[in-house]
């Protein structure tokens, strides 16, 4: 539960997590409850922490409510979702799906909840389960939990371009 939730307990996590989705397109927020899903089915036990942050929508999935000790994220935006290794950068990733060149992160594009079905992708979520610095506890019980809300976000639904009157060449 997020802090003001604490304070008035007047709303569940659950519904505080809807209400961020409603901020997305219908369409994106349909991808964003389909990949977390397919997530919750990969790592039942894991604690979900949630962000609601100025450039993303990012669900977090650890072994406890400690941000440091999270394994994988999904990191979604108007224009899509990321599937984040948060400490991916030692990966074995033979098939070259993994972006970033930084020390600690690799990511790589969900296109849709089948993504996940893919042998190359779950192959590197098993390997970044067995490399976690901290693993799940496989008799660990789920929790979701608000970690924080950004006052001042970017727009979570894609700008709309406004076509040209018509007759008008561009």
């Amino acid at each position: 539960m997020s802090p003001a939730s604490a304070r008035t307990g007047r709303t569940s996590p659950e519904r505080e997590l809807a209400g961020f989705l409603a901020k997305f397109t219908p369409e994106m927020a349909g991808r964003i409850r389909a990949a977390r899903r397919r997530m919750r089915a990969l790592l039942p036990t894991a604690t979900e922490l949630v962000y609601d942050n100025y450039n993303f929508f990012v669900i977090g999935y650890g072994p406890r409510n400690r941000p440091s000790e999270a394994i994988l994220s999904l990191a979604c935006q108007a224009k899509g979702i990321s599937l984040c290794f948060l400490q991916g950068a030692g990966l074995p990733d033979p098939h070259h799906l993994l972006r970033g060149g930084g020390k600690v992160v690799r990511s790589l594009t969900v296109e849709s909840a089948a993504t996940f079905d893919r042998t190359e992708v779950r192959a590197l979520v098993d390997a970044a389960l067995a490399r976690a610095r901290a693993p799940l506890d496989p008799a660990a019980r789920h929790e979701l939990v608000i970690r924080s809300v950004s006052a001042k976000q970017r727009p979570r639904r894609a700008a709309v371009r406004p076509r040209p009157p018509a007759g008008r060449k561009r």
